[in-house]
């Protein structure tokens, strides 16, 4: 057995999503999974289990139609233990058996949350638990009642439990095939869900900041960021929508005014990483997909159930864009200087994503070259795998076997980040003895 101390954090936290996942696309494989009684097959059981795991929910198969209660239960715990972390789970379990958290334990959960100090890790965790239960209990109790009269009680309760984790953790699954498209116009369905993955994806020490502080001037300059950052991404997104596929008939033609509202409302923030769809993905516009794919990229925020960038990468690129056009040698804002060491990393973020997604599209246009898919749905399919995000124009299911460990692999990078890849396999950092002259260079 390998011990902690002999692997780095990020080694180790990808081991054991890599396990979580194997165990998961073993459980998905067995016959009682599936609802025809034949054994799925075990390739198409692990994209499944990876998509769950990662928070994606792209599928090759109807998890609503193809899975049995039993299946549809183990891509439930494989999105919750994927959206919070295994070493969530880990900790509660040791704590609850009276267990020491150990230093090694601690810059495990450090890793893995994205904490930015080491005080308090194991009252955030805890507190990452909670947070879940208490939004996931809540909505669940909310969408059981407004489903009850369609359903019955068992029906709703399970519908609602099941859509509730899948919108906390950002998962994207549903249980109906056309997503949510039947409930575009349902403001309880649409500020539930919205109001979930939103949550989610602004991160839990946004959120224990915002319960302790409580006041705007005493959060944190992260805090305020990815608020701020979150907030003008949603209305973008919004007021984007509405106003381009305003002009599409094969998306906002048969609907009225305020299914419209709340269509370019739901559509507009659901690419930070969530993958559920009140509309036709493949029916909106080019632009609108494109504008989509943008917000996909970016994804949700640091700490969260979200992929992509996040929101305060995407803040400081654009801080330091602002920065450098007014000549300015140091980035401020909100009466903070940001570090340089942030900002290098926050590029390296960008650039290590920008080649990964890049990377996916180029062997997905290589690999699915037979199907005739145009560019943009090959990008907008790995960008969403990158995103974990789930929105897809109808490529997935067509995918061939290269194709889809392309895919594979592009939502494992994206869970993770490019940077805890890298850094879980290269070795330990050597000083230089010395240090070379500058000289300038020309840029732009």
């Amino acid at each position: 057995m390998v011990k902690i101390k002999r692997i780095n954090p990020p080694l180790f936290i990808i081991s054991g999503f890599v396990i979580t996942i194997l165990i998961g696309a073993i459980l998905l494989a067995l016959p009682i999974s599936s609802t025809s009684g034949q054994s799925f097959n075990l390739f198409d059981s692990l994209f499944t289990a990876t998509s769950a795991v990662c928070v994606t929910g792209l599928v090759v198969f109807d998890t609503g139609t193809d899975y049995t209660v039993f299946g549809q239960i183990i891509i439930m715990i494989l999105i919750q233990i994927g959206g919070l972390g295994f070493m969530t789970f880990g900790v509660t379990t040791a704590v609850l058996l009276g267990k020491k958290i150990g230093l090694k334990q601690r810059l495990l959960i450090k890793e893995s949350t994205h904490a930015i100090s080491n005080a308090g890790l194991v009252k955030l965790t805890l507190s990452i638990l909670l947070i879940t239960i208490l939004f996931e209990a809540l909505s669940t109790l909310v969408l059981t009642i407004r489903w009850y009269d369609e359903m019955g009680f068992i029906k709703a309760f399970y519908f609602a439990l099941f859509h509730s984790v899948s919108a906390f953790n950002n998962a994207g699954f549903s249980l109906w095939p056309d997503s949510l498209t039947r409930y575009v116009g349902d403001p309880v369905v649409n500020l539930v869900i919205t109001g979930l993955f939103i949550t989610g994806g602004i991160g839990f020490t946004v959120i224990m900041d915002i319960y302790i502080k409580r006041k705007w001037l005493k959060l944190s300059l992260n805090s305020k960021i990815v608020l701020i950052t979150t907030g003008l991404l949603c209305i973008a997104g919004f007021v984007f929508v509405l106003i381009l596929e305003s002009f599409n008939s094969q998306t906002f033609g048969q609907l009225n005014t305020g299914e419209r509202l709340w269509a370019a409302y739901f559509q507009g923030v659901v690419p930070r990483t969530a993958g559920f769809n009140t509309i036709d993905i493949g029916q909106m516009l080019a632009t609108s997909q494109l504008f989509i794919i943008f917000l996909m990229f970016v994804g949700a925020s640091s700490g969260s159930t979200g992929g992509g960038i996040k929101t305060s990468t995407f803040a400081i690129l654009v801080l330091s864009l602002f920065a450098i056009i007014q000549g300015r040698s140091d980035i401020s804002v909100l009466k903070r200087t940001i570090s340089t060491d942030t900002i290098l990393r926050a590029m390296a973020v960008i650039l290590s994503s920008l080649g990964v997604v890049m990377s996916a599209t180029l062997l997905l246009t290589i690999t699915e070259h037979s199907l005739q898919r145009n560019f943009l749905e090959v990008l907008f399919e790995a960008t969403s795998a990158f995103g974990t995000v789930g929105l897809s124009m109808g490529l997935t299911g067509d995918l061939s076997s290269s194709g889809r460990i392309i895919i594979i692999l592009t939502m494992f990078i994206g869970r993770l980040g490019p940077l805890t890849m890298a850094y879980a396999l290269a070795q330990k950092g050597v000083i230089a003895k010395m240090r070379y002259a500058e000289e300038k260079m020309l840029i732009g």
